[in-house]
């Protein structure tokens, strides 16, 4: 955990000013390391927890400040590759948002600018510093079920609001990649090297972004994950989520338990950049690995096909 001398070496910039921006300023605020700018090309975004940041239109504009050390990339996933290796180009360490990218050869991409950097990539599964989650990963490590041979996880929400690129399955990937990836990379954490994908949709669903969707994830070793995921709910609907996992000795379930995942994610970055270590607690091929198996299941929605991943066909 970062102390507050080595939190106050840095400044970040963030890119983008909608919810993940705000929620990433927020935590950046509450380990006090300053947001220095906040890139947003078409407005000067209004972020509560960083009123004193500089406006660029550009990531160059701020990256062209030295004393930016910290970039929080937070826009729309088709940007993300190009944005976090131009920021591990200039040295800085980057916490991206997930999806790492949109298609497998971008998440590629930005895997091996990760390796050859001088700064430390950090993909922001928040879900994996969500205190229940974490307590459940700890557990089951721990031996809390033996070995592990089942996950089902739920992710229940009401329709997002105020962001109509996510609509747009080009731009977002669909409910599926943007949305259900959260519980695909706990299933990964929790049962090993993921082998095949089918996905069906809910009768009658439509199709559109957020429709129920069902994924079935299979693993080598003989594991398998049923994740459910819907987020076209009615407005005021409450968030909600589930987990267990079933072993050889007997099961064991997320629970709900306090903290801020957005504030633990960016303490242990900052822990992991003062120690010069890559974050094992959420390394970055665990983040290219959760995206091929959402556009798998993705592909399996529009084919009704079981994908083997080592056949994928792109997205």
């Amino acid at each position: 955990m970062s102390t507050p001398s080595t939190a106050r070496s840095h400044a970040v910039a963030v890119v983008g000013a909608g919810r993940m921006g705000a929620a990433h300023a927020a935590a950046w605020a509450a380990c006090d390391v300053p947001v220095r700018w906040v890139v947003s090309p078409r407005r000067r975004p209004e972020l509560a927890a960083a009123p004193d940041a500089a406006w660029a239109t550009t990531l160059d504009e701020a990256l062209a400040d030295p004393a930016v050390t910290i970039v929080s990339v937070c826009t729309p996933t088709p940007t993300h590759a190009d944005l976090a290796t131009d920021a591990l180009a200039a040295g800085r360490n980057v916490l991206l948002e997930k999806p790492i990218a949109l298609t497998l050869e971008d998440a590629e991409r930005v895997a091996s600018a990760a390796a050859s950097a001088t700064g430390i990539l950090m993909v922001a599964h928040v879900v994996r510093f969500t205190p229940g989650y974490a307590a459940l990963a700890d557990r089951v490590a721990a031996g809390s079920v033996g070995r592990p041979r089942a996950v089902r996880a739920a992710r229940l929400s009401a329709a997002p609001a105020g962001s109509a690129w996510l609509a747009d399955e080009e731009r977002s990937g669909g409910m599926v990649v943007d949305f259900a990836i959260h519980d695909v990379d706990q299933a990964n954490l929790l049962l090993g090297t993921p082998v095949a994908v089918t996905a069906t949709a809910a009768p009658g669903a439509g199709g559109g972004f957020g429709a129920p969707a069902a994924i079935t994830v299979e693993y080598g070793g003989g594991g398998v994950a049923q994740l459910f995921a819907v987020s076209d709910l009615p407005d005021g609907t409450r968030f909600r989520t589930s987990l267990e996992v079933v072993g050889e000795s007997g099961v064991d379930a997320m629970a709900d338990l306090p903290g801020d995942p957005f504030e633990a994610q960016a303490r242990y970055l900052l822990a992991c950049i003062a120690d010069g270590t890559p974050p094992l607690r959420a390394p970055v091929g665990s983040a290219v690995e959760a995206l091929r198996v959402c556009l798998a299941a993705a592909e399996s929605l529009r084919t009704g096909r079981r994908i083997p991943l080592a056949g994928m066909v792109g997205p």
